[in-house]
């Protein structure tokens, strides 16, 4: 964070606000840890911190501190419009678009606080008063702690803060083996460690609490692996029949894309997934080395993210979604067979 926008936040935060910590819909672990951690952080500097989420999010990470006053703008929404409205400092972390949430957006417009951005995702919206957005970070809860140093305020690192951006940074770098990884990151980490942060505990609260309904999930999925190795390719299928033959629950599909994108020759992977509720087929994108998944998310499916992982969606049927993909892998053959 440079020098120009520490002291535009510092001016911000210089007297007492009422501020609300916002997240993207479906939220995952660098979501909800870093909106927690920086709702921790900006309460113990004496303002007034709420985290609103657009949804739900997984069981795995309900263990986390703070997780009990998180307001879940589908299930409360007359609170969370109150709570929008009332607010003086808005903080939108892990997302750079209004869109991203969901319901929220037109509540969001609408209101009259100002915005800081927090993210590392490409092609921010001009929307925030303040923008800390790199795309060279690991994950936002990296850049919470970053702001909390540029802010003069490590000191103010607790137990609870630092189990929370370590999960947030653990679960957004695949347990620090994505490219994204670099030293900075193992050195946040060290510090997280020293702070507090049980890494330990905290990978079995995160990984080892799978049903067995989400374990035969994940046979099915892999049952429906499908290798295209003219392009280096594979993809996932899963039906809301699948899906609702085994219990399925918010978060249950997490990484489960990963899972093609270790096959040997590999260089790109989806999954889809049908969600019938929405009518659409949901798509989460993940390559190796400089093929980039965000330049095809946006170009053809509505999303966005990362050079190496990205989300997108399709509105067609999951057989015609699948039949239109196959059908556009031969405009990135080149990229695909000369991936580094």
């Amino acid at each position: 964070m440079n020098t120009e926008t520490t002291e535009r936040v510092k001016k911000l935060l210089a007297s007492p606000q009422k501020i609300v910590v916002v997240g993207h819909k479906n939220p995952d672990g660098d979501a909800i840890g870093s909106c927690l951690g920086l709702s921790f952080f900006l309460n113990r500097l004496g303002h007034k911190a709420d985290i609103i989420m657009p949804n739900d999010f997984p069981d795995f990470l309900k263990w986390l501190p703070g997780c009990d006053d998180i307001i879940i703008h589908d299930k409360d929404t007359d609170k969370s419009i109150e709570t929008i409205n009332n607010a003086s400092l808005i903080f939108t972390l892990d997302f750079n678009a209004l869109n991203r949430t969901g319901n929220m957006e037109q509540f969001l417009e609408d209101c009259d606080a100002k915005f800081v951005m927090i993210d590392h995702h490409q092609e921010p919206d001009d929307y925030a008063t303040v923008t800390y957005s790199d795309v060279s970070m690991s994950s936002t809860c990296e850049m919470v702690y970053h702001f909390i140093d540029a802010m003069d305020e490590l000191g103010a690192l607790c137990l609870e803060v630092s189990t929370q951006l370590y999960t947030g940074i653990m679960t957004d770098t695949g347990s620090f083996r994505f490219p994204s990884t670099t030293a900075k990151t193992h050195r946040v980490i060290a510090h997280l460690i020293e702070v507090g942060a049980n890494n330990s505990q905290i990978h079995q609260n995160i990984y080892d609490v799978n049903s067995p309904d989400r374990m035969k999930l994940l046979g099915v999925a892999l049952n429906n692996l499908n290798i295209l190795h003219d392009y280096n390719t594979a993809y996932i299928t899963l039906s809301q029949k699948e899906l609702d033959n085994h219990n399925f629950k918010k978060g249950d599909t997490e990484g489960f894309v990963n899972y093609a994108l270790s096959i040997k020759g590999v260089k790109f992977a989806v999954i889809f997934i049908e969600n019938k509720q929405d009518n659409i087929i949901k798509m989460s994108l993940r390559s190796k080395g400089d093929f980039s998944v965000n330049t095809l998310a946006r170009e053809h499916y509505n999303g966005g993210g990362h050079t190496n992982a990205a989300g997108g969606r399709s509105t067609l049927s999951l057989s015609k979604t699948i039949s239109e993909f196959i059908s556009i892998l031969p405009k990135y053959k080149n990229d695909l067979t000369d991936a580094s």
